[in-house]
């Protein structure tokens, strides 16, 4: 149900079967954050920007705590994470049949930690989506199912960013993504830029490009 999350959104100038682009942020941000995005993006794109469910102190949100002191493995309440990536797959149906969407014209844009959700997302409920825009992320297979490997994902497409200097999540983290994609034989795009944790403007103009051929 909506009320599971909350959300600001742009409607689409088409009357029908808009194509949807779902936001999801990054930890300690907000639903405003990536909807500044919303301005600049194809006028056809019925646009939502989600808040994550878990509140912080003393502001913002997060689709899942993280212990900044753990190892690697250990850093992420992986048991969040699968709730929040429940109550977006639940809210994508809710989109659907709420506004005049195409149930096949899915696309999610995540950012660090909305980019970690939107992979296992993508990876649990295939169908769910069409394309999916992952930046400053990587994938925890943690947060996939057991059986993620069996499923049929030739009709998805990734792009996928990241900062060659990022100090939050490592670039080789990320590096990981392609070889991974590809064993999946899932399309894709990886692309590194000279910038810390962040979306440059060339980052930006990339895959707003990316996705007006793909809608």
């Amino acid at each position: 149900m909506s009320e599971d999350l909350y959300y600001i959104k742009r409607p689409s100038t088409l009357s029908s079967d808009a194509p949807l682009l779902i936001m999801l942020h990054g930890y300690g941000s907000n639903e405003e954050d990536l909807f500044s995005f919303a301005s600049e993006l194809p006028e056809e794109l019925f646009i939502i920007s989600l808040r994550a469910p878990y509140d912080l102190m003393p502001y913002g949100y997060a689709w899942y705590s993280i212990n900044f002191d753990a190892q690697q493995n250990k850093w992420s309440d992986d048991e969040q994470a699968i709730l929040s990536r429940e109550k977006v797959a639940k809210f994508i149906d809710y989109a659907i049949y709420t506004y005049n969407i195409n149930k096949e014209n899915v696309t999610l844009l995540g950012f660090s930690q909305g980019t970690i959700l939107s992979y296992s997302i993508a990876l649990t409920y295939p169908t769910k989506v069409k394309n999916i825009i992952a930046l400053s992320g990587y994938v925890n297979k943690n947060i996939l199912p057991e059986n993620f490997s069996e499923f049929n994902y030739s009709h998805l497409d990734f792009y996928c960013s990241h900062g060659s200097v990022d100090q939050v999540i490592p670039v080789d983290w990320a590096r990981k993504t392609p070889e991974f994609l590809s064993s999946l034989n899932i399309k894709h795009s990886y692309t590194e830029y000279p910038v810390g944790h962040g979306v440059s403007p060339q980052n930006f103009y990339d895959f707003k490009n990316w996705l007006e051929e793909r809608i």
